[in-house]
């Protein structure tokens, strides 16, 4: 029997164990337990250098989010203005890390907008944690067979917010799209959280410079911050500039000039 290697993630201990008891009395399902973001990732990490790869994540919408003084598990969504710490871009990290993994989103409530945002980061299936379980296994079949799962109330909302999203992704990249080269190289810095002293040395600038750069691509996209820049540059597509080392061999810089 191929059995279905399942990890749950969610900070509540209880309904964690409780779930991932309840999955393990199918006689196919292999599954673990992680209380955040960091323990899954490492879960992950450590299973797939052992060679036995997890086929399902359950991932809580609310990870991190419910606990008191809790640190983020994940980092905060760039699009969710609210603020909540979620399990989506834990989502978009593990799909990255890991494309294989098929990834069901468990929600106390019903959020279309959410639901959305779980699907584009690359979730197959948005279900309520109070379903049965019977649905639920129905669910984590239904993915490793390429189904994607949503509850059919969610369903009309959730392609508004697609349709939606998909006319804003387009318009983003038009916009990028007016930029020249040298600000693409701008922006690209910004995505990967770069001040304006660091772009300069990075792309060999002057400060002045940068700033004239960064105020150009702000104005040619039509936001007045760079986390707004940097949300409609992801909406776009627009990944980070590579981070490597900027300089190789005995090649220094003094004193502003290169020796």
């Amino acid at each position: 029997m191929v059995r279905i290697r399942v990890l749950v993630v969610d900070d509540h201990r209880i309904f964690a164990e409780s779930l991932a008891a309840a999955l393990a009395a199918e006689p196919d399902v292999d599954v673990s337990a992680a209380g955040s973001g960091p323990a899954a990732l490492r879960c992950l990490d450590r299973a797939a250098s052992e060679g036995r790869r997890y086929d399902v994540l359950l991932v809580d919408a609310d990870l991190g989010g419910n606990l008191p003084g809790a640190r983020p598990a994940v980092p905060v969504h760039e699009g969710d203005e609210d603020g909540l710490v979620d399990g989506i871009s834990l989502v978009t990290g593990v799909r990255a890390a890991q494309p294989g993994v098929r990834i069901v989103v468990l929600a106390e409530k019903d959020d279309p907008r959410r639901a959305a945002l779980a699907l584009q980061a690359g979730a197959c299936g948005w279900v309520a944690k109070d379903c049965s379980l019977s649905r639920l296994l129905t669910v984590i079949r239904g993915v490793l067979r390429d189904e994607t799962h949503l509850p059919p109330a969610l369903l009309t909302g959730v392609l508004r917010e697609l349709t939606a999203a998909r006319k804003h992704r387009s318009e983003s990249e038009r916009l990028v799209e007016s930029l020249t080269p040298r600000e693409r190289e701008v922006l690209r810095c910004m995505v990967a959280g770069l001040g304006r002293k660091a772009v300069a040395e990075r792309l060999f600038l002057s400060p002045h410079t940068v700033r004239t750069h960064m105020q150009n691509v702000l104005g040619k996209l039509g936001v007045h911050s760079t986390l707004a820049a940097v949300a409609l540059a992801r909406r776009a597509g627009v990944g980070p500039a590579d981070l490597g080392p900027v300089l190789t061999g005995d090649v220094v810089e003094r004193g502003g000039q290169l020796a």
